[in-house]
């Protein structure tokens, strides 16, 4: 019988999510969704000492504004919780005493001084089969001494019995077979006694297994811990309901080598968090994709293209069309660049995309810094981003290239002046605004031949008169085309405009 497909995200709450953290996320939602599977959200929080208060609220902001949707988790509950690691200590303690009591595990009291007293005794220190039995462990001492110590409340853990020279295969979708040797594999630790948590290792096996995990599609930096895992399935005997493993690729910095990592972003100037963070210590703000003014749907297609493609040459992709064509084949084994140029350049193109009336609504807010958004229609502001969205990024730019649309120009740039407004420009938007108000059809295809017609009439210099035209409107020479703005703000606001550009503009001296 085929098994059915359940992802699980595993965050820590020890800070805000990282970039490459909602990739992974991500990945895993696409193969759920397209599998008709099950997206698992569990948090492991078994590092009490660098648990962050917030830190579990904004993992889940986090994914539910990028629509990274839980099926199960420690909100939406489901039939395989607790789905917070701290509440499922009695389930740990179980397998703890499963391994012991089989042989696969031993207890250890060696201090912190004892093993770096160890490290500087013998190079290249590692606990596992060929120095353990000069350690101070329950392989070394008696029943009755171990016993006594733990009875005198000594602190210890529980550490893995890992066999020497072993041939270790982990079969991985996106890598294939990767063999390793398990003498370079130490007796990791599983249990801490002083804070009666497990640790990683352990609590992600189990939790896997009885949440019934098909598939741990996680980042590439978990490959080296592969076959450790591989080893505890063996060791629990849970071998023939071992998941799939899937290590993704690592994001890269921009520029140089290496793992992406917050002082790119805060080097480069582009966030590495999805929203903003703030830190609960340090009370240090980090940037975030959300505040920044990135849409989720740009981010979300970003992110799915660095380390997979489509097949083909397709960018723009929705979020059903990425659940559709979501494979592992189509995954790189070399990491990938983050680009976070192209990531503006994703979110322009939704902006392109995005309904006027839905970007007038977003705008609004913006317009809001400025001047009172009741002093203009919906329809008014709909089209005045309409026009203008072709030349931002971010909808916070869109007061800068539409401004003009809602407060009249309070100063006119010089470089325009000196190079279009002549001794005769006043004369010439003075017959400009006679040939204005003659127009009774002020839509911008019909306005446009008339004064075209007016300009090689006379004989005029077509780009010095429009551009004047335009500076006296605008305030620069720069905006859409000429008419569409004119047919917007209507006849009336255009010749005030005029003639109020005739008033104050002054020649100026090269």
């Amino acid at each position: 019988m085929k098994q059915d497909v359940r992802v699980r995200f595993a965050p820590s709450p020890t800070g805000p999510l990282h970039i490459g953290g909602v990739r992974t996320a991500l990945y895993n939602y696409l193969f759920a969704r397209q599998c008709g599977g099950t997206m698992i959200l569990r948090i492991e929080d078994t590092d009490s000492n660098r648990f962050v208060p917030g830190a579990e609220d904004y993992i889940n902001e986090a994914l539910a504004w990028l629509g990274i949707g839980i099926d199960e988790g420690v909100r939406e509950g489901g039939e395989y919780g607790p789905y917070k690691q701290s509440e499922r200590r009695d389930i740990y303690r179980h397998y703890v005493r499963q391994l012991l009591d089989n042989d696969k595990a031993y207890i250890a009291f060696d201090t912190p001084q004892e093993l770096e007293a160890k490290r500087a005794e013998v190079k290249n220190f590692q606990y596992d089969a060929s120095t353990r039995m000069t350690m101070r462990n329950s392989l070394t001492l008696s029943h009755d001494q171990v016993d006594k110590l733990i009875g005198a409340g000594e602190k210890y853990v529980v550490r893995f019995k890992v066999e020497p020279n072993r041939e270790i295969t982990v079969h991985d979708l996106i890598r294939g077979d990767v063999t390793i040797n398990s003498r370079i594999i130490d007796d990791k630790v599983l249990y801490k006694s002083a804070d009666d948590l497990p640790t990683y290792h352990l609590a992600n096996i189990v939790d896997d297994h009885l949440m019934k995990v098909s598939h741990v599609i996680r980042g590439e930096e978990w490959l080296p811990s592969a076959p450790l895992h591989v080893l505890l399935y063996e060791a629990f005997g849970w071998t023939d309901t071992m998941p799939q493993f899937v290590h993704l690729p690592l994001l890269l910095k921009p520029d140089g080598k290496g793992k992406l990592s917050k002082r790119d972003g805060d080097r480069l100037g582009f966030p590495v968090f999805p929203l903003e963070w703030h830190d609960p210590t340090s009370g240090e703000i980090s940037s975030g994709y959300r505040e920044a003014g990135y849409l989720p749907q740009a981010v979300v297609n970003f992110l799915a293209l660095l380390g997979w493609n489509p097949g083909d040459d397709r960018e723009i992709m929705s979020m059903e069309e990425l659940i559709s064509d979501f494979s592992f084949e189509h995954c790189s084994k070399s990491g990938a660049k983050f680009d976070f140029e192209k990531g503006k350049w994703f979110n322009h193109e939704y902006i392109m995309a995005m309904p006027d009336d839905l970007l007038a609504q977003q705008f609004r807010p913006v317009l809001a810094q400025h001047t009172s958004p009741d002093n203009f229609s919906n329809d008014y502001i709909t089209r005045a981003v309409g026009l203008v969205k072709n030349r931002v990024n971010f909808v916070k730019e869109l007061w800068e290239q539409a401004a003009f649309f809602f407060v009249r120009p309070q100063t006119f740039a010089e470089k325009d002046i000196r190079k279009r407004w002549k001794e005769d420009t006043p004369a010439q938007m003075r017959e400009l605004i006679d040939v204005l108000r003659g127009i009774k059809d002020f839509s911008s295809a019909t306005a446009e031949k008339v004064v075209l017609d007016w300009i090689a009439s006379r004989g005029y210099h077509t780009g010095n008169v429009m551009n004047a035209f335009r500076l006296t409107v605008v305030g620069e020479c720069k905006g859409p085309h000429m008419f569409d703005i004119t047919e917007l703000m209507g006849k009336d606001e255009t010749i005030a405009r005029i003639e109020r550009g005739i008033e104050l503009i002054k020649p100026l001296n090269d």
